[in-house]
């Protein structure tokens, strides 16, 4: 191509690229005129007469036209609101549900590896039945709407119809959803306590009556707007609805089971049966610490603004100090008594922290949270100490854990939380009592009909071959 050629094909655009501009330029200083201004009068006759410029005329209506659509399809500040809410919300839940592999951890790894199968079993099917279950009626008992305190029924089934999109408004489906995972916990929280001798079928039965009964039932006495609530009783997450309901109907379990083969001497004392697996419990211990994030900070249930941003804040720091004063204060106890650092109670005093905070972490300073947490940790290994002086066998220490530190964080909330102490000590004891006298009857029957514990054959086989035909581990 020659020299000329080449400048030809150069010139050629950039010159297009000039009028553009000068176009561009002269366009937006006539947007920009002051309302009123006219043009000189041969500009406006070429304007009437020229084809060109009813098309460039045309043309400029269609970004407005653009414009007011854009405007009309954005996302309002409510409607924002109401998304970050329940996807949120959305989340915490997946953490709850996810909690589920954490107590399957532990339970596994805290017993004997035959019984690993029917733990992971139990632990799977508390949520599936669960689910069906708490979806048919549980939800409808927890959340009856007007009632007279004591219990009523909202209906089968869970609406499917959104509410209006503002803030702090729950999409029905979600709110189910975050509540299944609570009713789920507090039902696999007794695997642990009846772990090694339990037949399968009686824990399947058990599970349907806790999670479709008994915990919405007194849930619905707080959380439901029922009697507890209008006496001033307060659980921010759960440390009496949840955890002492699943602590003491772990206990009514192990009382009326009885001890495993071997777990005491003739002269009573406590004979070691140690898990199979400590790393398991472990990992567990930390999924669950991870879970609690959407258990506690996902129950402040709204998440737009400051304020609330404030709130869950403050609810994820109170509860990650309170787990670590319970490992620190567990661990310290323990050592002083045995003359060793015990593991196990280490990790049973994290989980003791945790629920110790859960009824109050949105009501307490953290210094407040490291006094809740000690305590914790300290009460979870007195409470193992005093179960094996009764001779209670409870495998994986569900009820200290739940039930004792369950009670201890309903009362907390009181002592530090700002909240009528009356009505706490009055709630911290009627929930776990119902759900103690309920699963006592229950297991009570069970074992009346002969459907409750397998046979001393079985249970030195294991529960994984006598129950289920499986082993968890390859030979």
């Amino acid at each position: 191509m020659s020299t000329s050629a080449l400048a030809r094909a150069a010139i050629v655009p950039l010159m297009a690229t000039v009028l553009l501009t000068f176009a561009s330029v002269r366009s937006l200083a006539a947007d920009d005129a002051p309302d009123g201004e006219t043009q000189p009068a041969a500009t406006a006759a070429a304007a009437e007469t020229s084809p060109a410029s009813s098309v460039s005329s045309a043309e400029a209506e269609q970004p407005a036209a653009e414009a007011d659509s854009e405007a009309k399809s954005a996302i309002t500040t409510q409607e924002l609101a109401y998304a970050i809410d329940n996807m949120i919300l959305f989340i915490a839940a997946v953490l709850v549900l996810f909690m589920q592999a954490g107590f399957a951890m532990v339970e596994a790894g805290f017993n004997a590896s035959k019984n690993s199968v029917n733990i992971l079993f139990k632990n799977a099917m508390d949520v599936c039945v669960g689910v069906l279950l708490f979806w048919l009626i549980g939800y409808g008992l927890m959340y009856p709407g007007d009632f007279n305190g004591w219990l009523g029924f909202a209906g089968f089934g869970v609406s499917e119809e959104a509410p209006a999109a503002a803030a702090g408004n729950l999409n029905p489906q979600v709110d189910w959803l975050f509540q299944v995972a609570f009713a789920a916990t507090a039902a696999t929280i007794v695997s642990g306590a009846v772990a090694g001798r339990m037949k399968f079928g009686a824990y399947m039965v058990y599970t349907m009556v806790l999670t479709g009964l008994i915990y919405p039932i007194s849930g619905s006495w707080k959380w439901g707007s029922g009697w507890l609530d209008k006496m001033g009783f307060y659980d921010f997450a759960g440390s009496i609805v949840v955890h002492a309901v699943g602590g003491f109907a772990g206990l009514a379990g192990a009382i009326v089971l009885g001890p495993r083969i071997g777990r005491y001497g003739e002269d009573g004392k406590p004979q070691a049966m140690p898990g199979h697996s400590l790393p398991l419990a472990t990992l567990g211990v930390f999924i669950l610490w991870i879970g609690w994030y959407g258990f506690n900070p996902g129950s402040q249930l709204a998440f737009a603004g400051a304020a609330n941003t404030n709130a869950t804040v403050l609810i994820a720091a109170n509860t990650t100090i309170a787990a670590a004063l319970g490992g620190i204060a567990a661990t310290g106890l323990s050592w002083a008594l045995f003359g060793k650092p015990d593991l196990t109670m280490a990790l049973n005093g994290i989980l003791a922290g945790l629920v110790g905070i859960t009824a109050n972490c949105d009501s307490v300073t953290n210094v407040e949270a490291i006094i809740i947490g000690a305590v914790a940790g300290v009460l979870v290994v007195v409470g193992i100490i005093a179960l094996d002086k009764l001779r209670i066998d409870d495998p994986v220490g569900a009820f200290p854990v739940h039930g004792l530190c369950g009670v201890w964080g309903g009362i907390a909330t009181g002592i530090f939380g700002g909240h009528p102490l009356g009505a706490q000590i009055v709630g911290s004891l009627v929930i776990p009592a119902w759900s103690f006298v309920t699963m006592l009857g229950l297991f009570v029957a069970l074992r009346s009909v002969g459907f409750l514990r397998v046979s001393p054959e079985d249970e030195a086989r294991g529960l994984d071959l006598s129950e289920h035909g499986m082993q968890a581990y390859a030979a």
